[in-house]
């Protein structure tokens, strides 16, 4: 067998044969390193966040470049898969979830690892892991930066299972044991920056409620508010402190379980104002507020 003729290897220019390998392998590492805002460039950045960190059951519809197929990004898929595509006679959409039992550090790039998939893959297949490898595609590259995400939330996993479906004795007991799982939550609609979801998970209610400002500016307004007094959502409301996640702040408030989740749209949008106003502040925060700023961040939990 001949030698390979080290001369006639296609080099970057000015490169030696050993620069090119390292130089391969950090283009490798860099396109793996995680990501401090997996879903940045996206107006549907807090939507996506909500459904894969807080939602149990939700479905949301949105256009994909390139793929002629409905495609639903949810929460979960039976058994915790990364994506599906039903039968032609079942409609032959597909659906990519964003909590998965396999996952790099990269949620976006799985998201768009998944979705290219789904571009090719045939009706009836599925996909088991979809930690990305450095093979996908940007994800900007498959979901423009201003498309929106059509959402249906879910009280329960019915929705997994086609209409027309039999369903065995097992496959019927495995739902059941999954809508048993999960917790009442409500998206709340209001014109805010953001996305809110309501959710009770026994005792008290939350409202969580994801940013997408800058997260040292955030802080300082949450904390200008709080020592006012007015950090809140209304009689019997409190705030619970604040998230972390993906490069976002998620602020939450404790509420009454038993007060409807719609009916805190004005206390809302108070809130939203008040922020707007004291994100542009650029005045030195008082003994008060920097008080509270420390309180605020002492309390802080990072979830991913």
């Amino acid at each position: 067998m001949a030698k390979k003729n080290k001369k006639n290897e296609n080099l970057p220019e000015g490169m030696s044969r050993r620069q090119a390998k390292l130089a391969a392998r950090a283009a490798e590492r860099a396109a793996l390193e995680r990501e401090p805002r997996p879903y940045g460039g996206l107006s549907a950045e807090a939507d996506l966040i909500a459904l894969q960190e807080f939602v149990p059951s939700a479905v949301a519809k949105i256009e994909v470049k390139g793929i002629d197929r409905d495609v639903y990004i949810v929460t979960v898929l039976p058994g915790g898969g990364a994506a599906l595509v039903r039968e032609d006679n079942l409609g032959g959409a597909a659906f990519v979830a964003l909590q998965l039992q396999i996952r790099s550090q990269n949620p976006g790039r799985d998201l768009a690892y998944a979705l290219n998939w789904v571009a090719n893959a045939q009706p009836g297949q599925t996909l088991e892991s979809a930690s990305a490898d450095g093979t996908e595609p940007k994800l900007t590259e498959l979901i423009a930066a201003d498309a929106a995400l059509e959402i249906t939330e879910h009280q329960d996993f019915n929705w997994w299972i086609p209409e027309g479906s039999n369903l065995d004795a097992m496959t019927h007991q495995a739902i059941q044991n999954a809508n048993e799982s999960v917790v009442e939550s409500h998206r709340i609609e209001a014109e805010v920056p953001g996305a809110l979801w309501w959710v009770n998970p026994g005792g008290k209610a939350h409202i969580r409620w994801i940013r997408t400002d800058n997260e040292d500016a955030l802080l300082t307004a949450l904390a200008r508010i709080a020592a006012r007094g007015d950090l809140n959502l209304g009689e019997n409301t409190r705030f619970a402190g604040v998230f972390r996640t993906h490069g976002l702040l998620v602020p939450v408030f404790d509420l009454d379980p038993e007060v409807a989740y719609d009916s805190y749209g004005d206390e809302i949008v108070r809130l939203s104002s008040a922020l707007e106003i004291e994100l542009s502040n650029d005045q030195q925060l008082t003994a008060d507020e920097r008080r509270q700023l420390q309180n605020i961040k002492s309390r802080q939990v990072t979830i991913r």
